[in-house]
């Protein structure tokens, strides 16, 4: 089954509480809420005040992404602020398996980030304790990419390694995703995709989420 996380950086915030009470009509399955530093990506977006204020505003999962270097120092603060999932790059820290310790320790559920350049054996160490993997299926830092056609082996890899091992985590996919790559990734073995700026170009939320989710 297909779970849609859209990405609150493609929303109106402007008009915030009115965004999350679409979204929640629409029936979406949660929020994703992009964190980036301006030093791990060539970006910066929002933090801890914005959090705290979605979090005041819907009941919905939030699944924060941390794009940022050292994540570790700030895990116990965005879970604070109202995270309910948390991501890190393995490209971002030293020291991922504390990061994801971390995240656990905070009783929320952990997820382990790839870049589109990033091999699948370089986060194998800990796929057996992280509740999901984050596959970027475009370079992390702005909206609007094309999707890496290329990152859906990286998918069917981790879904391959998940059979074997009996792992438990789900498979993620953010970056260009759409009606047609959705499709692509689902197959691949993906249950969770993050849309941004095709799913906030529709004027009805319902009508995209259906189409999205199938």
């Amino acid at each position: 089954m297909k779970k849609l996380y859209p990405s609150l950086l493609s929303a109106d915030f402007s008009q915030l509480n009115q965004e999350l009470h679409k979204l929640e009509q629409a029936g979406v399955d949660g929020l994703h809420f992009d964190v980036m530093d301006g030093q791990f990506v060539p970006n910066i977006s929002v933090g801890f005040p914005v959090l705290e204020a979605v979090r005041r505003e819907t009941t919905l999962p939030i699944d924060v992404h941390l794009m940022i270097a050292q994540p570790e120092r700030y895990i116990e603060q965005f879970a604070q602020a109202g995270a309910d999932f948390i991501s890190v790059h393995v490209e971002a820290t030293p020291h991922i398996h504390r990061a994801l310790e971390l995240i656990k320790l905070q009783n929320i559920k952990a997820g382990v980030v790839i870049n589109p350049g990033t091999p699948v054996e370089l986060i194998k160490p800990v796929l057996s304790i992280v509740d999901y993997v984050l596959v970027m299926t475009v370079n992390p830092g702005f909206g609007g990419q094309q999707f890496i056609q290329s990152c859906v082996a990286k998918v069917q890899q981790l879904a391959e390694l998940k059979a074997i091992n009996s792992y438990d985590f789900d498979i993620e996919v953010d970056g260009g995703i759409n009606d047609q790559t959705i499709k692509l990734c689902a197959e691949a073995g993906a249950s969770m995709f993050v849309a941004g700026s095709y799913f906030f170009k529709h004027h009805d939320y319902a009508v995209v989420t259906q189409d999205l989710k199938g």
